[in-house]
Order: structure tokens, then C-alpha cells, then sequence
């Protein structure tokens, strides 16, 4: 394969791109610092084929990303390959707003072929490859420039293994009929709602407890503000305001501005500062939450009683013997809340009810709840066995 060096200027980067457009798939990685700033700031991105790999420098002066981007979001011919790649696809809607379609994950793919929930990608490599990566330089400081030889080796590194495993991998999903099965996981990956960062949704990601309305409705209106203050400065969330603060705020909701000089994780100064005043309006014109909106009452397991969660129990050990019995991860199958919500009587609406996963899965877990299907040890071995009825 060839590598080539640091790729720094338009012309460049237009004619690998033009190359790669015919590539069946690209591999993607990029290299990222996001401590101090709201948006990933993007400092590196590597990209390889079978043929050829390369970093580009995205801070470099003048260099046209457009070529780049269109065959990231606009080429459907070409196959994009990342690892763990969420936070590639966020920092590639960012500059488009959209994502790379069509796209694959090798980490996802690693669940469906028994590889466990998150294998990382030095594990990745090791176990396609049977090659140790150097970890030496993954503390970079990627915005620091100049970049040394071995830090650019090191990023390229993680196209180029991805390169040769990718490959071997679809093969092996091939062979085991379980290409399929990742479809859907790949298209909810791709979602662009992941990425948006919605400030009218933000209130969703903080914790607090109640379900009062008016204490809801403030939430929503503060964590808003925070979401439009933190995106206008650029930076994290945190560095505005807390989450703690922010629930403290929508249960006790100061009444005046001199009162936020008393609010635990706020500055005093903000007693009588702008950023003070646009904190109080937003708590001041905050409306009770619409019933529509209020999320579903948490008893720890919605809708269970004690009966109910011992069910819920059995379903988890369910999930664990199928998981090991077909050699896949017991997250891709069914996920914690899905196996509560069946054991509460729901029966439409789950992924594990659907496709591929009640083949799998969900035929049996109906089976369970509904008395078809019981524990046995056979063999000193854990396994599901069918009653005597539904023998009958």
C-alpha cells in the first residue's frame, strides 16, 4: 500500500479524492480535541483503500475540504469503514449536515461475530491481525503543529489495519449469514438526528427527579439556553452551567437576578452580568411542560411489580444463554429496557420483536413471559427446554 506523505494543499487532496471515488470502500478515521470547546475540533483525517492511504491536514491554510466531504456525504457508490466511528459521523455533520452514507462499522460488525460489546481497536487488530499497535503517540495533541513523523505513522495506522481487516470481516458476516443482520444497526448509526444537537431536546440529557410540569417546563427553557450559549461560544455544556445547577434551578427557581450570587456552581458576578440576565429570562418565560412531552413514569422498571421483575430477570438470563449459545453480543440482540417493557406486557414497538432478533430472540422471550418456554440443566449445561403444554 502506498502512503503518502501529509497531504497539506487542494490539488493534492482533489486528485486522491477523484481515486478513491472508485474505490469499492474507503476506510476513515479522524483525530480530534474536544476538552475546551463545544464542537470536535477537527485536527486530522486519515483515509485509505486497498491502494493507497493518507492524512490530511484540515488545518492547513487554504486546503479546499470539498472534494473530501462530497465523497464522505454524496457518494453512494463507495462503502465508508470506520471503528467506533460516532464521533467521526458527528464531526462530519458538523461541516455538512449530513452523514457518511453508505457507511460500516467494524465495531458493530464485531458484535454480531461474538467479539464482545466494544472491542476496541487495538483489540481489533490484534485479534484479525495478530499485530500490536504502538500506542505511543495516542496522548497527541493533534492541534499542535508541526506533526512529527511518527505521530502521522501512528494516525494512518488506523486506515490501513482497517484496510486489511475490513475484508476479512465482511467475509467472515458472509459466511455466517449475519450481514444482514446489521442493516438496521448501521442506518440507526447514520441517523442524522444522532448528531444534531437540537437545544429544544437538550433538557432530555439531565438528570433530575419529578415529573412536575412547571419544574420540567423550566428545565427545558434553561438547558435551551445553555445549548444556544455553549454553541455560540464554543464551549462544553459544563462550562456554562452544570447539570446539577441546571436541576437545581428548575426545582428552586430563583426570583430575582441578585438571588443567582446564591446558586451553588454559579459565579457571584452573575448577579448582575448579561449572561445572568439571559439565564433569568429564560427561567421567567419557561412554560409548564405539555402533557404530550412529560416522560413516562420511572419506577425503576416501568410498569413492574415484584412479579414483573423477576420476569424481567428471567429475560435477562435468557438473553445471556442466547447470546453465548450463537456466539454474539447480548447488546445487539436486546438492550435492558426492551426485555423490562416485555415483561410489563408490551408487544409491539420492539426492535427484538422484529426481523432477524425475533428470529434470534424474541420469539423465545414472548415464549417465556407467556409460559411457553422454561429453564432446564441438561448435561450440566444451562438451556431452554419447552413445556410440557406446548409440547402438547
Amino acid at each position: 500500500m502506498h502512503i503518502h506523505p501529509l497531504i497539506t494543499d487542494s490539488a493534492t487532496l482533489a486528485n486522491l479524492c477523484h481515486r478513491l471515488a472508485q474505490a469499492d470502500f474507503v476506510t476513515v478515521d479522524t483525530e480530534f480535541m474536544r476538552e475546551s470547546t463545544y464542537y470536535p475540533e477537527l485536527c486530522l483525517i486519515q483515509i485509505a483503500d486497498v491502494n493507497e492511504a493518507a492524512a490530511i491536514d484540515p488545518k492547513a491554510p487554504g486546503l479546499d475540504m470539498t472534494p473530501l466531504l462530497e465523497l464522505m456525504v454524496n457518494n453512494e457508490d463507495v462503502l465508508k469503514v470506520f471503528h467506533a466511528g460516532g464521533q467521526d459521523l458527528e464531526i462530519v455533520y458538523n461541516l455538512t449536515g449530513k452523514t457518511p452514507h453508505p457507511l460500516f462499522d467494524t465495531q458493530v460488525a464485531a458484535m454480531a461475530l461474538g467479539q464482545g460489546e466494544q472491542i476496541g481497536y487495538s483489540n481489533l487488530v490484534d485479534s484479525w491481525l495478530g499485530i500490536q499497535i504502538d500506542k505511543g503517540a495516542r496522548f497527541t495533541d493533534w492541534a499542535r503543529r508541526p506533526l512529527d513523523a511518527r505521530q502521522i505513522e501512528y494516525a494512518i495506522g488506523d486506515v490501513t489495519h482497517l484496510a486489511a481487516i475490513f475484508p476479512k470481516m465482511l467475509e467472515r458476516l458472509r459466511k455466517t449469514g449475519r450481514g444482514a443482520w446489521l442493516d438496521q444497526e448501521m442506518e440507526r448509526l447514520g441517523d442524522p438526528a444522532n448528531y444534531a444537537n437540537d437545544p429544544d431536546v437538550a433538557w432530555k440529557r439531565v438528570r433530575v427527579s419529578g415529573r412536575k410540569p412547571d419544574m420540567l417546563g423550566r428545565l427545558k427553557a434553561i438547558a435551551r439556553w445553555r445549548e444556544l450559549e455553549a454553541q455560540a461560544k464554543d464551549l462544553p455544556r459544563g462550562r456554562i452551567v452544570k447539570d446539577e445547577t441546571l436541576g437545581d434551578l428548575a426545582s428552586h427557581p430563583p426570583r430575582k437576578q441578585a438571588d443567582l450570587a446564591r446558586v451553588r456552581g454559579l459565579s457571584a458576578t452573575w448577579a448582575g452580568n448579561d449572561i445572568g440576565a439571559r439565564l433569568m429570562a429564560a427561567i421567567e418565560g419557561a412554560t409548564p411542560l405539555d402533557g404530550d412531552e412529560l416522560p413516562p413514569r420511572d419506577d425503576r422498571k416501568p410498569g413492574l411489580g415484584k412479579e414483573g421483575s423477576l420476569v424481567a430477570d428471567l429475560l435477562k438470563l435468557l438473553l445471556k444463554i442466547r447470546s453465548r449459545d450463537i456466539d454474539i453480543a447480548s447488546k445487539l440482540l436486546a438492550r435492558s429496557d426492551e426485555l423490562e417493557a416485555l415483561a410489563a406486557g408490551v408487544r409491539t414497538g420492539l426492535p427484538m420483536l422484529e426481523g432477524w432478533r425475533y428470529d434470534q430472540f424474541g420469539r423465545d422471550a414472548v415464549d417465556l413471559v407467556e409460559g411457553r418456554l422454561a429453564f432446564a440443566v441438561i448435561n450440566g449445561r444451562l438451556k431452554m427446554t419447552r413445556t410440557e403444554e406446548e409440547v402438547a
